[in-house]
């Protein structure tokens, strides 16, 4: 079964895909966001070609726990989501994903430049990673 991961921001929506088994998570890309029609058409892209069954979406939350503006927004891109293909969406918490993505590319010695178009796509794969890591116990 395979899972998209989305990190899903105003302006990009960071998209990572599972291996077959559900064990690895991949960058595919980041979409730079232009309608809520061309990005959910560039989801179902993704679906169709690798026969997605679910959907990871990160869930931002205050580092206290509670839900903002951001985690309502990610809450409400999720559910339209699911209504709009018929798929599952589950919620992962996401705090600090962005973060830890930057790290890696620091420490990678990866280029500021460089980094500004990744950081959301590498951010998608912790956040499905992070997923298919908790379900596989």
């Amino acid at each position: 079964m395979r899972i998209l991961g989305l990190d899903v921001g105003e302006k990009t929506i960071g998209v990572a895909i599972s291996d077959e088994m559900g064990w690895t998570a991949q960058g595919l890309e980041t979409i730079k966001r232009a309608s809520k029609e061309r990005d959910y058409a560039r989801l179902e892209h993704w679906v169709a070609m690798y026969q997605v069954e679910a959907f990871v979406v990160g869930l931002p939350k205050n580092m206290n726990g509670t839900i903002g503006p951001k985690g309502e927004y990610c809450q409400a891109f999720a559910k339209d989501l699911s209504e709009r293909t018929g798929l599952p969406s589950h919620l992962w918490d996401e705090r600090l994903t962005t973060m830890a993505a930057e790290k890696m590319l620091i420490s990678a010695d990866v280029s500021r430049q460089k980094r500004k178009k990744v950081i959301d796509k590498m951010a998608a794969v912790l956040i499905l990673q992070g997923y298919l890591d908790a379900n596989s116990r």
